[in-house]
């Protein structure tokens, strides 16, 4: 009888004998259940290792960085038009799910890949996501709203998961976002490259202008494996103004309702040919029919639907005369996978 070992850093692992002969088909079981490596990976990765597991993931892991960055250099050359725009929000801001005036922290990233095929795998889409929750894991504040986050910078910092924790290759070893993209041009054989990304960070509003209110919001379209990934995505930043914000936020029916409009206005975003929030080019977002919010606001333009939610909700105050506070997109930001970075 083998000896079954199970040590507590390594509980999903069982150790048997290190006659080859005896147990290899669960081995090899063992280890491709661990790293989703193929039978071929995973019996050479045993040679190597004496039928060692432990030693087999190490084998593993190093091989996975050799091979990884050998196909990445095979493939640098080539045309990677396809891909993902991914969005994360990681701090909602004021009013979303009963925060008040919270700390605003979210990304949109683009990854590109060179097929369809690739863009809709899970494995991809997981990278695409996971990319953008690392960008939005950003600390250094910026004189600008939305802010480029530099390509080298998010390459070389550890990936951090979107379901919360940290992520590597075989052996759940901590990487860089430049290593997984490495590890995945190994699994799907194709050039896939980071080819931009912003964040947004501000901090909590100061309790004395307590009537001023910061929220970001995304919209996604075209994607298959995550809602906040697609062909083309949307962050827009929106202020809130107002003398009641404070105790209108303190109520469900408001957050609910500021959650529905902010996502009504990153959908038209997208849904439109949007290049601008206010003037007079053709894709001036405030000029445009409010076709995503629906009921009794449909058909009127983004800026007066905007303007007669405010009203209704409150927001607006009339001081001396004079209307106080609102509702207004202050930047947005709307990417299409394989349009020029120029564009962003």
């Amino acid at each position: 009888m083998c000896e079954l070992v199970r040590p507590p850093a390594f509980t999903s692992i069982r150790f048997y004998s290190v006659n080859a002969e005896k147990h290899p088909l669960k081995l090899v079981a063992e280890l491709r259940k661990l790293t989703e490596v193929s039978i071929t990976k995973a019996r050479k990765a045993l040679a190597a290792s004496n039928n060692d597991p432990l030693a087999a993931l190490e084998w593993l892991k190093n091989d996975l960085v050799a091979s990884g960055a050998k196909k990445a250099a095979n493939v640098a050359h080539r045309t990677a038009g396809e891909g993902l725009v991914g969005a994360s929000i990681l701090s909602h801001g004021t009013g979303g799910g009963g925060r008040c005036h919270g700390r605003v922290r979210a990304a949109l990233v683009e990854l590109n890949c060179e097929t369809d095929f690739v863009a809709r795998d899970a494995l991809f889409g997981r990278l695409v996501a996971d990319v953008a929750h690392t960008a939005a894991d950003d600390d250094g504040l910026r004189q600008s709203y939305v802010h480029p986050v530099p390509r080298e910078q998010l390459l070389d910092a550890p990936l951090l998961s979107a379901q919360g924790s940290s992520v590597g290759g075989p052996g759940n070893g901590l990487g860089t976002v430049g290593r997984a993209i490495r590890d995945a041009i190994a699994e799907v054989g194709e050039n896939i490259m980071l080819q931009r990304a912003v964040s947004v960070v501000h901090d909590p509003i100061p309790r004395a202008h307590a009537d001023l209110g910061l929220c970001v919001a995304s919209y996604t379209h075209g994607g298959v494996e995550h809602a906040q990934s697609g062909r083309i995505g949307a962050l827009a930043l929106i202020a809130l103004n107002s003398p009641r914000l404070t105790p209108l936020l303190s109520t469900l029916d408001f957050r609910e309702e500021l959650e529905r409009v902010e996502r009504s206005l990153a959908r038209q975003i997208v849904g439109f040919d949007t290049s601008a929030i206010r003037g007079s080019a053709e894709g001036a977002l405030y000029d445009q029919p409010f076709m995503m919010f629906g009921g009794a606001l449909e058909g009127e333009t983004v800026g007066a639907a905007s303007a007669r939610w405010a009203r209704k909700k409150l927001l607006v105050v009339d001081t001396d005369g004079a209307d106080r506070g609102g509702l207004e997109v202050l930047e947005f930001v709307k990417w299409t996978v394989g349009e020029s970075s120029d564009a962003a």
